[in-house]
């Protein structure tokens, strides 16, 4: 406890100190980042979740990486919001395989008024067996967010996906500003928040800094750090974008783990196509999230059994959930969810 009152939280770090960190020899930068780790985390234990689309497809922005979008041809089938009964027995699945967080995705701009009512429900259900939840729903405005919040959901996701120099090559139809004002509406609610970003989409090392510097420079360091690598989709703008370097991608999550000791820094999209000494590396580097499933929204993800083969490998055993509520009680919850689900209202015909 005497090591981590020691480590000191900042939010004033400037490029020059950041651009610095990156600029280590590889070992000493990996030196600095798993002594950090181990100040204020236990080395060997990875918190695991799971994400679930509710909602795929035809989204309105033009985020240069993503096959969401209406305005790329990528094959992707449009699908309506799921059935609140649906998204509690996905959860249910994901809890069995193992995961303590279950995260739902939409591909939405924001949502709209009548979508509230079933994302509410949804959270309420998944909540009721024991996990904790996260969303992402894209901008959402105070009283969206307190809606949320006031259902109980502990995370929203909203990453800033990159630097503010380099955002306007990758997104034209909302502002790095939009962005900020829905991560200070989800803090203003009292959630907890996820904010990270994508690397390897032709951005420079010091756009790699200038994202984890309005991170790290918050008020308050988001709880949940994911660091995706972007994974190229056939249609997108992206799709030809030259490959990162391992190392590169390595450095950012070590960085990461520099500037914000407390937060858990997620190894996110782009595993499939890491081979198993890479993804140890980004545990060793800090890294110490991930998330279980074939699936991340709409792009591949490794198997949760591969996953636990690595873990027993590395001696990595999972982050625990604890909630304080009986069998009984959380068997009576499940099952007022689910008759709340079966009520008409929570069926329609969610297209958008």
């Amino acid at each position: 406890m005497s090591a981590q009152a020691n480590i000191q939280i900042r939010h004033d770090w400037t490029r020059a100190e950041v651009l610095a960190l990156f600029q280590l020899p590889f070992a000493d930068l990996m030196y600095q980042a798993q002594t950090v780790h181990r100040t204020c985390f236990d080395p060997n234990q990875v918190q695991v979740s799971t994400l679930c689309s509710i909602k795929t497809g035809a989204c309105p922005e033009d985020c240069a990486y993503c096959p969401q979008s209406a305005r790329y041809d990528t094959g992707l089938e449009r699908e309506k919001l799921m059935k609140v009964e649906k998204v509690i027995e996905e959860a249910k699945a994901a809890k069995a395989s193992g995961a303590t967080r279950f995260c739902m995705g939409a591909a939405w701009r924001s949502p709209k008024g009548k979508d509230m009512p079933y994302v509410t429900e949804m959270v309420k259900g998944v909540k009721s067996l024991g996990l904790e939840t996260c969303m992402t729903l894209g901008m959402l405005n105070e009283d969206q967010a307190k809606g949320l919040a006031d259902a109980g959901l502990d995370y929203y996701n909203h990453n800033l996906d990159t630097s503010p120099e380099f955002y306007g090559d990758i997104i034209t139809t909302r502002t790095y500003q939009d962005r900020l004002e829905t991560l200070a509406n989800v803090r203003k609610a009292g959630m907890k928040v996820c904010c990270g970003g994508i690397v390897g989409m032709g951005e420079e090392e010091s756009d790699r800094a200038g994202l984890l510097i309005q991170l790290a420079n918050m008020a308050e360091h988001p709880e949940s750090v994911p660091v995706n690598m972007l994974v190229k989709v056939e249609g997108t703008p992206m799709a030809n974008q030259a490959d990162l370097d391992p190392f590169d991608f390595i450095r950012t999550i070590a960085v990461a783990r520099i500037m914000m000791p407390k937060s858990h820094v997620r190894l996110s999209a782009g595993r499939e196509d890491m081979n198993e000494q890479m993804q140890a590396m980004a545990f060793l580097a800090g890294a110490n999230s991930i998330f279980y499933g074939e699936k991340l929204l709409t792009t591949p993800n490794p198997e949760a059994s591969k996953d636990r083969q690595l873990f027993t490998r590395l001696g990595i055993h999972q982050e625990s959930y604890e909630i304080h509520q009986d069998e009984k009680e959380q068997e009576a919850a499940v099952y007022q969810a689910l008759e709340a689900s079966h009520n008409d209202q929570f069926f329609y015909d969610a297209a958008k």
